[in-house]
């Protein structure tokens, strides 16, 4: 009788044992089409706000949606700005619609803007790293929404980073690149993150935010998901997304992480490692992506993680701070390695960690068991809060 069913069931022409794809919240427009009918319309948006392959602007100005502005994060809209660089105002020469960039001197709209406006929508690809800017981004946009009475629409996207792992950030290092007492990888997408922004009273004054968040489809923390498009210039290949977590603390060191190349974000290396590793790569300037790299036009020698298995990060569900130890005490002038005084391409990785200790960690040549160690009881508390926040398995 059992195999007489199981044989009826391969036999029946609808079964299917194919995955459901998944839906971004932007593709599911009938979940928020009808919730912009007749409305002023406000999008803070960048390259990856897609839908299938084509920009969501130009597919909402198509289904005749009233978009009055777009806001743009780090980078711009258009993704044509390099890390850092400011980024002005202007009109979107495709469509005509004015650019606003929340990037730089100003952080949010202002009361002007958001009276001529009747609801926002968010849609950026973020990547769940702590230092990338979009999760600074969201929490202004919410709180200039809270101020001005605005409902703010958040199109979520899954997280390619979707673990938890690294110290909480000490908020005497808070900066541009940490805002938040949060973990390097957070583990959410930017609408848990903003339901978390919203419950822990992250925004001034504690205001609160009306969101609504049309959520992912088919999708699960612990589910692969490839980007369709770079989330940014120096991000500009799955594998540097996947290795930004563990790559982008370089950045508080003399070690390059590629940038100047067209694969950064995938070799570490710098030119005192000569004779100690083999791989070699040459920054140079590129525009729009990295005008005076850190040792420009110098040769760097150091590790080709092109190949590395990324999927291992994943499984393990923890950023690979081994590398860090591994160059420190490869750096033959270890007085140097952190010592920013040597280019003005170097950030500070008190502000990248989270935490004075991580650097004086590395010197004192603890090794990452000791290291993990120190990260708690504060990573094990954050995860219990985050459960709290959680949209999907």
């Amino acid at each position: 009788m059992r195999l007489r069913f199981a044989l009826l069931l391969i036999a029946l022409p609808f079964v299917s044992l194919a995955k459901d794809p998944i839906l971004t919240g932007a593709d599911q427009l009938s979940a928020y089409l009808p919730s912009l009918k007749g409305k002023k319309v406000g999008m803070l948006v960048n390259q990856t706000s897609l839908i299938g392959g084509k920009s969501i602007v130009d597919s909402l100005l198509a289904l005749g949606v009233n978009i009055k502005m777009i806001f743009g994060p780090e980078h711009g809209f258009r993704a044509n700005a390099s890390n850092g660089a400011k980024v002005a105002d202007e009109i979107d020469a495709k469509t005509g619609i004015p650019i606003i960039s929340l990037y730089g001197a100003r952080k949010k709209p202002t009361k002007k803007e958001l009276d001529a406006l009747d609801i926002m929508i968010f849609d950026i690809q973020d990547v769940g790293c702590r230092f990338y800017t979009n999760i600074n981004t969201l929490r202004d946009i919410m709180e200039a929404c809270a101020e001005n009475g605005k409902e703010l629409i958040i199109l979520d996207r899954p997280n390619p980073n979707a673990y938890v792992d690294g110290p909480i950030l000490d908020m005497k290092y808070k900066s541009g690149i940490g805002q938040f007492p949060i973990p390097i990888t957070h583990g959410m997408t930017v609408g848990e993150f903003a339901q978390m922004v919203n419950g822990e009273g992250w925004m001034a004054g504690k205001v609160k935010c009306k969101i609504k968040i049309i959520k992912v489809k088919n999708w699960t923390h612990n589910m692969d998901y490839t980007l369709p498009v770079g989330p940014s210039p120096n991000l500009n290949t799955q594998q540097s997304v996947l290795l930004y977590p563990s790559l982008c603390l370089f950045e508080g060191t003399i070690i390059s992480q590629g940038r100047g190349t067209h694969m950064p974000f995938t070799v570490l290396g710098a030119p005192l490692l000569k004779g100690i590793y083999p791989f070699t790569f040459t920054p140079v300037s590129i525009p729009g992506k990295s005008e005076t790299p850190l040792h420009q036009d110098k040769a760097c020698y150091g590790l080709d993680l092109r190949n590395y298995n990324t999927a291992a990060i994943r499984k393990a569900g923890k950023v690979h701070i081994a590398w860090m130890i591994e160059m420190y005490k490869a750096y033959p002038d270890k007085a140097k390695f952190f010592d920013r005084s040597q280019s003005k391409q170097m950030g500070n990785i008190d502000f990248l960690a989270g935490v004075a200790q991580f650097k004086e960690q590395i010197i004192a040549g603890k090794s990452e068991e000791e290291i993990r160690q120190s990260w708690e009881p504060g990573l094990s508390n954050y995860k219990k809060m985050r459960k709290k926040y959680l949209l999907y398995p």
